[in-house]
């Protein structure tokens, strides 16, 4: 019998050591190296898919690059368009997409609303977290069951292969890699080595017959996705589902995707039938009010290609203690004590005494400076105590001179603002170069300072 080797590999990016040691020297952690059997068994015939194993293939010599040919592949077009979109345009043959989110966001109700909607294709449905009784019952929920969805409930890569290989399915979902483990490897479950080793697997398994694969991943109390930091370098495509489980609506982002833009945005909403797509999310992210308060404004922003206006709400107030508040939701709260500071400087209004609470509403996290124009004046609305007009949005920035400076895509925004039936929308004179407003029925107002844009809202 072989000697058990063990070896040691930190918990947090996957790193390897001979012998334990107290700070990873890759990322700097401490206390997160254990120990793992890595010995490997006989590789067999049967595993093809196996990292290095003999499959009767030729070895790959190096070509000139003008001699590969190339090309387009047809992406599978699913019904759902949000997912369509976030992936580049639909699912490409033969990757790999990992997603990964909170316990209990709908990770698994959305993969399999997609395996049930897919109904020309066989969808292979591989659980190691739940009965087939219970996604049974969660298909029925969600919509009708059909013939081409197989459901399969196992954890051993092997044993997945063989059904692989007797039915040939055309999409693959594994729900999730951390309950996968492989034979090869005898560590247990969920450890570093054996989501490396599934996932490898895995990889080859989809790069060699070009059967899309679908990897539900586990998330860490810090947001990262857990395993090795490799696990992420090896999938072509990483999804972020977020948002509050005590609210209705989720949020699917492109953290990386070799076959698209890394910035698109999905947005659900959950229901009680499953998730629902929300094809105009500016109607949900904009609250809809009888009456005019003041602190709210309309900025309009982008993700990706899709242009969203949000609402930001701001709350001034004196400070009732000596040191005065900054709080910002959704918002750089390094940003906001900039704008405030120009506000201060420029504007001569008085806020170093006030506390300044900011929200972007809908649980978005907006980066975009577009957005500057639209906080400055929800804020000066607050302070001022003067509403805004209900049919009025901005979209430029700011900067530290108090001049209204121009942003990329202003038509996209203003299209938006118009389609959604505002009257006005306050944007940079830069960026009038090259503009028709003519063909706009929204009224544009184009500024150069911060105090004209002020004395146009407030007199």
């Amino acid at each position: 019998m072989a000697k058990i080797k063990t070896s040691y590999f930190c918990q947090n990016c996957g790193a390897q050591s001979a012998k334990w040691i107290g700070k990873c020297p890759a990322c700097g952690e401490w206390n997160t190296y254990v120990e793992e059997v890595v010995q490997r068994e006989e590789l067999t015939p049967t595993s093809i898919w196996k990292v290095g194993s003999s499959s009767g293939q030729v070895a790959s010599k190096p070509k000139p690059i003008a001699d590969i040919t190339f090309q387009e592949q047809q992406r599978i077009n699913t019904t759902d368009q949000e997912l369509n979109r976030v992936l580049g345009g639909g699912i490409v043959p033969g990757s790999m997409v990992l997603i990964g989110g909170e316990p209990g966001i709908g990770k698994s109700t959305l993969m399999l609303q997609i395996a049930l909607s897919l109904r020309s294709l066989r969808v292979l449905y591989v659980s190691g977290e739940e009965s087939e009784q219970q996604i049974k019952m969660r298909a029925e929920r969600i919509g009708a069951p059909t013939s081409d969805c197989f459901i399969l409930t196992e954890t051993g890569t092997q044993n997945i292969f063989k059904q692989i290989e007797q039915l040939q399915p055309q999409v693959l979902i594994i729900d999730s890699i951390q309950t996968l483990h492989s034979s090869f490897i005898e560590a247990g479950a969920g450890s570093v080595s054996q989501v490396r080793e599934c996932t490898a697997e895995l990889l080859k398994f989809a790069k060699e017959s070009g059967t899309p694969v679908f990897l539900i991943g586990h998330i860490t109390k810090e947001g990262s996705l857990a395993g090795p930091k490799i696990l992420e370098h090896m999938v072509d495509t990483v999804l972020q589902f977020e948002g509050d489980r005590h609210m209705t609506y989720r949020i699917l982002r492109t953290t990386k995707n070799r076959f698209g833009s890394t910035s698109e945005l999905g947005i659900y909403e959950m229901m009680g039938a499953g998730l629902r797509e929300v094809s105009n999310p500016s109607e949900i992210l904009i609250t809809q009010r009888e009456d005019s308060f003041s602190g709210i404004s309309i900025g309009g922003t982008l993700e990706g290609n899709r242009p969203l206006l949000i609402e930001v709400q701001s709350l001034v107030s004196p400070a009732t203690y000596g040191t005065p508040q900054r709080a910002s939701t959704g918002f750089d709260a390094k940003r906001l004590n900039m704008l405030l500071a120009v506000l201060e400087k420029r504007g001569g209004y008085r806020l170093g005494a006030q506390d300044v609470f900011l929200n972007i509403a809908g649980g978005l996290k907006v980066e975009d400076p577009a957005l500057d124009l639209a906080v400055c004046a929800s804020i000066l609305s607050s302070f001022e105590d003067m509403p805004i007009p209900g049919t009025s949005c901005f979209a430029a920035e700011v900067g530290l001179g108090g001049e209204i400076r121009a942003v990329n895509r202003v038509e996209n925004r203003i299209t938006e603002a118009e389609k959604l039936g505002f009257t006005d929308i306050y944007i940079s004179k830069y960026n009038k170069k090259g503009l028709d407003f003519s063909k706009f029925n929204i009224k544009v107002h184009a500024f150069s300072k911060l105090e004209d844009v002020f004395s146009e809202l407030f007199g």
